[in-house]
């Protein structure tokens, strides 16, 4: 079997650990004769396969009692929508940082519901992009809520600290952030992630939500995007994607026993730090044009000075067994995503292998 290393921005690699474990359950789960995929989401045995993962995240994040923890059908996207329907009642105004593409299409969606001002957007200096500082953001003390996407996965910018908005509930949308490096919950209104970033597999997303943000939303809501609904029936109103949420069942298990987000953290600011570093020292042939003070640790996009090069480098690269490094189509050049499953080793062969090229081709 050929295992490779793969640099997809998601859906993105897997722990081969994982991977495994759900091969071995895949006809018998549990000695119950059935896949996981062919069990009741209302039996006994998938409710307590529910519980146990809502626990484990609970403690990898230390999510206080008063949050409520769904798991829902389909990706983050969905919040794009579910957060005005049940937040805009009542509300004139939300307030967005405007950082990439897709808090671009959270911003797009929210226009639908209410008035959205914009925080403070990325800017252009000395050929670097970067995030404004807090003394630049307008804020409205007013705004129903602050929504921001702590890492832009397209491209490869990253709030390293959590922005201070007052009083307003603060929204994230943490889908290539979640479970990357610890952080204070208690700061956040509501959080939502995709899975198949750092979760597991693609259709399933996850909503962490404060209690007294359970609210009537606006009334043409659908019943499936309504909070309080999902929170009175613990995800449960209707069938949930059940394999997808076994399989972050088994991601979330995993973490805990190599650590926790603690131990995932140092990890990741170890790979990003050896990519970051080679490609500051080699600017002769390769370059990221993201401020140091905002550079994704999780998503590192960088271009070959010599573009003629770059479906070269990315052709040779997977042939080398290291896949899906190409730029997103709206940006081009390389990108390599380096999510908790991506182990470090993987950074180390990369990192290798763009020497070997640049002296091949420079």
């Amino acid at each position: 079997m050929r295992r490779v290393y793969n640099f997809s921005p998601g859906p993105a690699m897997l722990p081969e650990d994982v991977l495994l474990q759900a091969q071995k359950e895949m006809l018998d789960w549990h000695d119950t004769g059935m896949s996981i995929m062919e069990l009741g989401h209302r039996g006994a045995e998938f409710k307590a396969l529910a519980e146990k993962s809502e626990a484990d995240l609970r403690e990898l994040m230390s999510i206080p009692k008063n949050y409520h923890v769904l798991f829902l059908a389909g990706g983050a996207s969905v919040q794009f929508g579910m957060v005005p329907m049940n937040l805009s009642h009542g509300q004139q105004s939300a307030d967005y940082f405007d950082t990439g593409i897709w808090s671009k299409k959270a911003m797009d969606e929210a226009k639908r519901y209410i008035t959205v001002n914009v925080v403070a957007k990325t800017e252009v200096k000395d050929d670097q992009i970067y995030l404004p500082k807090p003394h630049e953001w307008k804020l409205n003390p007013k705004a129903g809520w602050v929504h921001y996407t702590p890492n832009e996965t397209i491209e490869g910018i990253e709030f390293h600290s959590i922005p201070d908005v007052g009083d307003v509930p603060l929204v994230a949308d943490m889908t290539s952030y979640i479970l990357s490096r610890e952080m204070d919950i208690k700061r956040f209104g509501i959080i939502y992630a995709g899975a198949q970033k750092n979760l597991g597999q693609a259709g399933i997303h996850l909503v962490i939500i404060r209690d007294d943000l359970i609210r009537d939303p606006i009334p043409t809501t659908p019943t499936l995007w309504t909070y309080r609904v999902q929170a009175e029936h613990k995800s449960f109103y209707n069938t949930p994607p059940t394999y997808a949420w076994y399989m972050t069942s088994l991601v979330i298990e995993w973490m805990k026993k190599r650590g926790g987000v603690k131990a995932f953290e140092q990890i990741n600011i170890r790979k990003a730090k050896k990519l970051y570093d080679y490609i500051d020292a080699n600017t002769e042939f390769y370059i990221n044009m993201i401020h140091p003070d905002c550079r994704s640790r999780s998503n590192v996009p960088f271009n070959l000075v010599n573009n003629e090069l770059t479906d070269i480098f990315l052709e040779e690269a997977r042939q080398s067994g290291l896949t899906n490094l190409k730029g997103h189509r709206l940006a081009g050049g390389v990108r390599a995503s380096i999510y908790n499953a991506m182990p470090e080793k993987g950074v180390d062969v990369l990192i290798q292998f763009m020497d070997a090229f640049a002296k091949k081709h420079g």
